[in-house]
């Protein structure tokens, strides 16, 4: 079950996974988590500054303090929750060295404006995908668009196994940065030959196993399927739940998640849940948990952090299930 041995799994679902997305190489790792301390060990951030939104898992911020960079907040589209492109100059600083776009929910941030700051600034771009498998942006999936781009593979992510992660390189340099996070991820060990190896860099304990790549590569066979009854449901939601602030629809999303805001969530959540329907709250802003908290205003992430439930949208839901979904949210909102 190791990483490469028996029918060399791991080795299949990379070369599976790059084709898929069309992207120049393809690193599989254990988590989301690993993709994303990887990714920014390849750039050298320690003590420069790496922009992102709040709006996110802590893994996208803990990646950047693991890497001995200071992560920078900056505050969300209200239509999206991706990060705002207009707001990110007035933080850019001499420090700045990275950009991480998270693709929230599975929308696509506007990838067009973030290159054009990146290149305008000679920043890195980081990609979170990690809700955005199968997304497309522009024509091209996403995966093929920033310096790395990170992708998780969590139970209960859109391409499911028991665990797993993986980094798509875009950079004229991407020969070399395979050759770095093949190292890295296996404890910086090279030259594996037996007993005859040696390490020349730190490394991580990050690769993925042989038989979480077996279960992948049945995954991503159905992905596609998949994400299109994600996408039925999320125009369903859209079009008949009648609350302003909810999540849009876009024929290209993933819909790793679909969002609402409402005013009392507590109080919602308990009446869904008294009929049997569970929600979740993705997430509370990172720039407000004890380790990050230095004071700092995100006005538009804050009222998201407080209003954010997020409803059913797995492709097991029958219809009989997302009527009833659609009608207690229509109800309690």
């Amino acid at each position: 079950w190791a990483s490469g041995s028996g029918s060399r799994n791991v080795q299949k679902f990379e070369e599976k996974f790059r084709t898929y997305i069309d992207s120049d190489a393809c690193i599989a790792v254990n988590s989301g988590t690993a993709a994303l301390n990887l990714s920014l060990s390849l750039f050298d951030i320690k003590n420069k500054e790496v922009i992102l939104p709040s709006m996110s898992f802590v893994s996208t911020a803990h990646c950047i303090v693991e890497n001995g960079g200071i992560p920078i907040f900056v505050d969300v589209d209200h239509t999206t929750l991706c990060i705002d492109p207009e707001k990110i100059e007035h933080s850019i600083s001499k420090k700045t060295k990275a950009l991480i776009a998270v693709h929230f929910g599975g929308m696509s941030c506007n990838l067009n404006k973030l290159q054009k700051i990146t290149k305008k600034y000679n920043l890195h771009l980081i990609e979170d995908a990690a809700h955005a498998v199968g997304t497309k942006f522009n024509g091209s999936k996403i995966g093929t668009h920033g310096d790395a781009v990170c992708f998780s593979f969590h139970p209960v992510k859109n391409l499911a196994m028991p665990t797993g992660g993986l980094i798509s390189i875009n950079h004229k340099n991407y020969k070399n940065f395979k050759k770095i996070l093949f190292s890295r991820r296996w404890c910086g060990i090279t030259n594996r030959n037996g007993t005859d190896y040696d390490v020349e860099e730190l490394g991580w304990n990050y690769y993925m196993n042989e038989f979480s790549a077996a279960i992948g590569l049945v995954q991503l066979k159905k992905l596609q399927k998949l994400n299109n009854i994600r996408r039925k449901i999320a125009k369903k939601y859209f079009s008949e739940i009648n609350l302003k602030s909810k999540m849009k629809f876009d024929k290209n999303c993933s819909y790793h998640l679909y969002w609402i805001l409402v005013k009392n969530r507590k109080k919602f959540r308990e009446k869904l849940y008294e009929n049997g329907i569970e929600t979740g709250t993705h997430y509370k802003p990172i720039h407000l948990m004890k380790m990050y908290n230095h004071g700092q205003k995100l006005p538009i992430t804050e009222l998201a952090g407080k209003q954010i439930v997020t409803i059913p949208i797995h492709p097991n839901l029958k219809d009989s299930q997302i009527k009833k979904i659609i009608k207690y949210v229509n109800k309690f909102s």
